[in-house]
C-alpha cells in the first residue's frame, strides 16, 4: 500500500493547513477542490490553474482515486454494481440503483463487517477495516465522473456498519456536502445502522440534518437477537430510547428498515410489536423482501405475504412502503453484498 495520503480524505481547511505548511496561498484549496469534485480530474497534473510546483508537490504527497475497478455488473432493472479493488488489496462493491430521474449511489464504510446479521452476507469473510473518509468518497467520485452516474440520493447500506466508522463517515459526508466539492445535499443523505447506542448518541451532535435509518428486522427481543446478534449488546428497548433522545435533540425522522424473511417475522404478532415501535418514534417503515443468499437457509417472502404484512401496519396506523429490492440477479440488493473477491 502506497505511503501517499488521500485527496479525498482531506476538508478544505485540512487542504488550506497543506498548502500554508508548504509555502502557498490557503485560497488554492478553493482550486483544488473544484478540479477533484467539480471537473472531476484525478491526477494533480490536470490542475491546470496551479502552479507547476505545487502540482508535483501534490503528485508527491496523494493519490486522488485509491480505487480500481475489478467488475461491473448490470442487472435487468438497471441496477449496476462495481467492485473496486482498494491500494491495500481489499475489496469493496458500490451500487447504482436507478429510479425514475433518481440516482441512488449505495455506499460502503468498512471492508467487511463485524456485526454477522444473520440474513446478511457482508459479514461472511469477516471485518478487515474501516474505510478511509477518502475510500467513501471517492466511490462517489468515480460513479459520477468515471461512469456517467449523477447522484441524486447516497445511501450509507453497503459493506460495513456506518456508525462503527463514524468518524470517517461524517468527515466524508462533509466533504460530500461541502459548496466547492458535490454539494450533496445532507437531506439526500441517508445513514442506517443496527444500532450502536453510544454512536448514535455521538450522531446527535453532527451539525448536518442528515436521514437516519434504523435496521430492525425483528421487533421481538428473543428473535432480534437471533437475527441480529448486536441485540445482546444493544437491547431493543435500549435502542428505542436513544432513537428517542436522537429526536429529541433535533435529528430528523427516522425511518425502520424491516427485512422480512418468510416464515420467521411476518406474522402479525410481529406486524403488531413493529408497529407499536413505529408509533413511538413517529417512524415510516421500510418493508424490503429478504433477497437470497448462498449458503443461508432463509427463504424469500410471498409477494402476497409483503404485501399482508403492509396491510397489517397500515391498519395500525403505520405509515409503510414496500422497497422493491432491486439488482438481485448480480447479489445487488440489499443484505448481498460481500466483496465476492475477498
Amino acid at each position: 500500500m502506497s505511503d501517499k495520503g488521500l485527496l479525498t480524505s482531506l476538508n478544505r481547511a485540512e487542504l488550506e493547513a497543506y498548502l500554508r505548511q508548504t509555502g502557498q496561498p490557503s485560497y488554492r484549496a478553493g482550486q483544488i477542490f473544484r478540479w477533484v469534485y467539480q471537473a472531476g480530474k484525478s491526477q494533480a497534473s490536470e490542475f491546470t490553474d496551479l502552479p507547476l510546483e505545487l502540482r508535483q508537490q501534490l503528485e508527491a504527497d496523494f493519490i486522488i482515486n485509491p480505487l480500481k475497478l475489478k467488475e461491473k455488473a448490470s442487472s435487468k432493472d438497471g441496477t449496476i454494481k462495481y467492485l473496486f479493488e482498494l491500494l491495500d488489496g481489499n475489496f469493496i462493491e458500490t451500487v447504482m440503483i436507478p429510479a425514475g430521474k433518481r440516482q441512488t449511489f449505495c455506499l460502503s464504510t468498512q471492508v467487511g463487517c463485524k456485526f454477522h446479521c444473520a440474513f446478511c452476507a457482508s459479514g461472511l469473510h469477516g471485518f478487515k477495516r474501516n474505510l478511509e473518509a477518502g475510500e467513501i468518497v471517492s466511490q462517489v467520485l468515480n460513479l459520477k465522473y468515471n461512469y456517467g452516474h449523477q447522484p441524486t440520493n447516497l445511501v450509507l447500506m453497503g459493506m460495513g456498519e456506518p456508525l462503527d466508522n463514524l468518524d470517517n463517515v461524517l468527515k466524508a459526508i462533509r466533504i460530500l456536502n461541502d459548496q466547492h466539492g458535490l454539494a450533496i445535499g445532507a437531506r439526500r443523505i441517508t445513514i442506517s445502522t443496527v444500532g450502536l447506542i453510544p454512536a448514535l448518541k455521538k450522531l446527535m451532535n453532527f451539525e448536518l440534518q442528515i436521514n437516519l435509518s434504523l435496521s430492525i428486522h425483528s421487533a421481538i427481543e428473543e428473535k432480534r437477537s437471533k437475527l441480529m446478534p448486536v441485540n445482546k449488546k444493544y437491547p431493543l428497548e435500549e435502542l428505542i430510547k436513544a432513537a428517542e433522545d436522537y429526536l429529541k435533540a433535533g435529528g430528523r425522522q427516522l425511518t425502520l428498515e424491516y427485512i422480512v424473511i418468510g416464515g420467521v417475522n411476518d406474522s402479525l404478532y410481529d406486524a403488531e410489536a413493529l408497529a407499536a415501535i413505529s408509533r413511538r418514534l413517529k417512524a415510516k417503515v421500510n418493508l424490503i423482501a429478504y433477497s437470497p443468499v448462498a449458503g443461508f437457509k432463509w427463504q424469500p417472502p410471498a409477494k402476497e405475504d409483503v404485501e399482508r404484512f403492509q396491510k397489517w401496519l397500515e391498519e395500525r396506523k403505520v405509515r409503510v412502503t414496500i422497497r422493491q429490492s432491486k439488482g438481485i440477479d448480480i447479489t445487488a440488493a440489499c443484505g448481498q453484498l460481500a466483496g465476492k473477491f475477498q
